[in-house]
């Protein structure tokens, strides 16, 4: 214990020093990191609710919330807590065994949920992977070897493996890095006549973001998902639903599928799920569930004690009537911020989404340049989001006190005048 003790103490020490130093900024990254990302020109170093602060000291409201990760906010005090109570207990077994965090957590989506069997991963794209082969095993296995297309539609995005890019219909992501995997078919979203001319037989799973995220925060119509359905039942094919984005509380419902009253029969969800620390899962049914023997698939920490305990707790939160009830008052006042500010500017096209999954979309003058407007943001004090070249995306806390928002809406109305300035 001594020994553990020291070499504690002189890590904390060491890692003190280079804090204090600043032994790594901005640049550091373009000589030590892959160069997939263009992070902006600050490094955020600690966080608190709905504010950030930077190496320098400078403060930002966050209107990104980590790409609506962060539902709760920056370092929520009962996720920490959690956090350091399991910390201290149980880190990581391996899937030869299962651990009481895990459980726990899948009872309480398979009670919030229609679901009744669940698959923990870590990440967004590995839960729809984990959906996509499920629903290509379950339609060999229970209908036949053919029975593989999937349709999915433009614009989508479902993650970066291999299969899930190839499945999104961005081809930007998937394209220049050889031959992708076959029967995926993509059609325009919201087009029920584009989706039933496609639809056949063959068709294992169509796969659908009740409201897209990264290709433009665009709800899907209740006709739209009414028929996709339908056909679903008609084809013998599954209704995916990737609620990556759009769940955990981020519309108002705990998952959006609950406004629209359509079941699907595999729902993916990530992101807000463990509040900041890297959970997802997939929900389903028993009947589908079936289809997957032991060893079809697997994962080395999905699952893990850590991040179902801080899971559960957030869970718990989010799902109450306080925080739900909270995300539509806070939508109207991000609305009608935009909009006053639009009332100046003229600048937004159209204002859509649904509860804090909010897109202002450029007119055409301005179509290509949310890049811009977000660093001038960041000047101002503001971390936001783009989806693509031409709509601000705002994902923050749901439980972002009212006073930020106005703040950050000054401050972004600032960035946006001094923006058409220059």
């Amino acid at each position: 214990m001594i020994i553990i003790s020291l070499v504690c103490s002189q890590y904390k020490n060491k890692v003190r020093e280079m804090v204090e130093n600043r032994a790594v900024n901005r640049n550091t990254y373009d000589q030590v990191m892959l160069p997939i990302y263009a992070p902006a020109s600050f490094i955020p170093v600690r966080g608190q609710g709905s504010r950030v602060w930077d190496q320098q000291g400078n403060e930002y409201i966050d209107f990104a919330g980590g790409i609506a990760v962060l539902a709760l906010g920056h370092c929520h005090p009962a996720l920490v807590d959690v956090l350091k109570q399991q910390g201290e207990k149980l880190w990581h077994v391996s899937n030869i065994f299962t651990n009481e965090p895990a459980l726990i957590l899948a009872q309480k989506l398979i009670d919030a949920t229609f679901a009744q069997k669940v698959f923990f991963a870590n990440s967004g794209a590995e839960a729809n992977e984990a959906a996509f082969k499920l629903a290509r095993r379950h339609a060999i296995t229970r209908h036949h070897t053919n029975k593989t297309k999937i349709i999915a539609f433009h614009q989508a995005f479902h993650g970066r493996t291999f299969f899930t890019v190839s499945v999104g219909g961005q081809q930007k992501y998937a394209d220049g890095f050889g031959p992708k995997p076959a029967d995926i078919i993509h059609v325009p979203f919201n087009d029920l006549n584009a989706v039933r001319e496609v639809m056949d037989e063959h068709t294992c799973a169509v796969v659908l973001e009740p409201i897209q995220g990264e290709g433009g925060v665009t709800p899907a119509t209740l006709e739209f998902l009414r028929g996709v359905r339908e056909l679903c039942d008609h084809y013998q094919a599954l209704l995916i639903f990737d609620e990556v984005q759009s769940g955990m509380g981020r519309t108002g419902k705990l998952y959006a599928y609950q406004h629209y009253g359509v079941q699907p029969d595999i729902l993916t969800t990530a992101k807000a799920l463990g509040g900041g620390f890297p959970i997802s899962a997939m929900l389903t049914t028993e009947a589908i569930a079936t289809a997957m023997e032991i060893g079809a698939h697997g994962t080395t920490y999905g699952g893990n004690p850590l991040a179902c305990s801080v899971g559960c707790a957030a869970l718990d939160i989010i799902n109450t009537a306080e925080v739900l009830t909270g995300v539509e008052k806070r939508h109207d006042m991000i609305i009608q911020a935009l909009e006053k500010m639009n009332q100046k500017y003229h600048i937004f096209d159209e204002v859509r989404g649904k509860g804090l999954l909010i897109g202002a979309v450029l007119k055409a003058e301005y179509q290509g340049k949310a890049g811009d407007i977000l660093q001038q943001a960041a000047e101002q004090g503001v971390m936001l989001l783009s989806a693509g070249g031409g709509i601000l995306r705002f994902t923050p806390s749901l439980i972002i006190p009212e006073d930020d928002i106005a703040e950050g809406m000054t401050r972004l109305d600032k960035a946006i005048a001094r923006w058409l300035s220059e």
